[in-house]
Order: C-alpha cells, then structure tokens, then sequence
C-alpha cells in the first residue's frame, strides 16, 4: 500500500539528518543501504502478524555513507510480511486499522521534522 500525499517524496535530504529524524521516529535503517539507496523500516507486529511501514530514498548527491549526502524520498509503503516469502505491499492487503493509524502518525511527524531543518539548514 502506497501513502500517497505524504508530502515526503517532495523532500531532498541530508543523510545525516535523515538518520538521525527516522531513527528518533523508531525506524530501522540496519543493513538496507548501499551507495545510491536507503530503506527505513518501521516493525509492526500484531496479533502473529508483521508489517512494514517502508520510507525509502535514493542518493541525488554523494554517497549515502557520506555525511554530506543528499537523499530524494520516495512514497512511503506499507507492507504485510509473509514467511518465507517476504514483504507484499500489493493493493489487495487488509491492514489493521491501528496499523494504518500510527503509521500515518510516523509518516507525519518524519514530515514535520524533515521541513522544519531544511528551513534552517542549506542543503
């Protein structure tokens, strides 16, 4: 599931700064990084159940490693993971309400926080 209108995809970040905001939020960037992308995770679980709230972002500039990286959000996704398949984030997928409820709170306040330091730092 797509969280359309989130206003994230419209931000270029310092890496640095991202970290640092998604990590407070309680996402999970561990090993889902290479050069060009980042992957933030939020876990869910529910009733034997595990979703994923996905931010992800790619490199406009530098290297994600580099403190002066720059990182284009895209549109954050929900997912239900499936053992052993993995994680789908098809349109069919039923969510629990209070899933979509915090998730839509995360989403916000990485938001909030990404638009307040890019008004007062140069990126």
């Amino acid at each position: 599931m797509k969280f359309e209108n989130t206003n994230l995809e419209n931000h270029v970040v310092n890496v640095k700064l991202l970290n640092e905001i998604m990590e407070e939020l309680g996402f999970v960037l561990a090993g889902q990084w290479d050069y060009e992308r980042v992957t933030y995770d939020y876990k869910f679980e529910l009733r034997n159940e595990i979703y994923y709230l996905r931010v992800q972002g790619y490199s406009v500039e530098g290297h994600v490693e580099s403190s002066k990286g720059k990182i284009q959000l895209l549109t954050p996704l929900l997912g239900k993971y499936y053992y052993p398949h993995g994680v789908e984030y098809g349109e069919g997928e039923n969510f629990p309400q209070a899933v979509l409820d915090k998730s839509a709170d995360l989403l916000k306040k990485a938001e909030e926080q990404i638009a307040l330091v890019s008004k007062f730092i140069i990126l």
